[in-house]
């Protein structure tokens, strides 16, 4: 009695530890196929996890650029500061499929500097 409850204990914590995992958001929303480049003024910049963002604003229109993790940005040379509301900054990723105002970025150019996100 006492190793079936216990076994079902476990499978519980392990069912609930997958869940986190399985509740992230995948690449495939995005179109690998119609890589873009955007230039503009930041509006707004998150540096959360799981990823950070910004709010571009380019001619016509502002997107929301979702970056790398925060740790994956600080590691590459890509500190909070960098992300200032009113820099300019020139992202390379690609459009979200349902989310016409949306792009995942792969890499990112503030004064002067690239940083490959992922």
């Amino acid at each position: 009695m006492l190793t079936r409850r216990a076994a079902a204990i476990a499978l519980v914590f392990l069912v609930a530890g997958v869940v986190p995992v399985g509740a992230h958001h995948g690449w495939s929303g995005y179109d690998a196929t119609k890589e873009m480049t955007l230039t503009g003024t930041i509006k707004e910049a998150g540096y959360e996890h799981p990823h950070g963002h910004v709010r571009l604003e380019v001619p016509g229109k502002v997107w929301l650029v979702v970056l790398a993790p925060p740790t994956r940005m600080e590691s590459r040379g890509l500190p909070a500061a960098k992300l200032r509301v009113g820099g300019k900054a020139t992202v390379v990723g690609y459009p979200h499929r349902s989310n016409e105002d949306e792009m995942r970025a792969e890499r990112i150019t503030i004064e002067g500097a690239t940083v490959e996100l992922r």
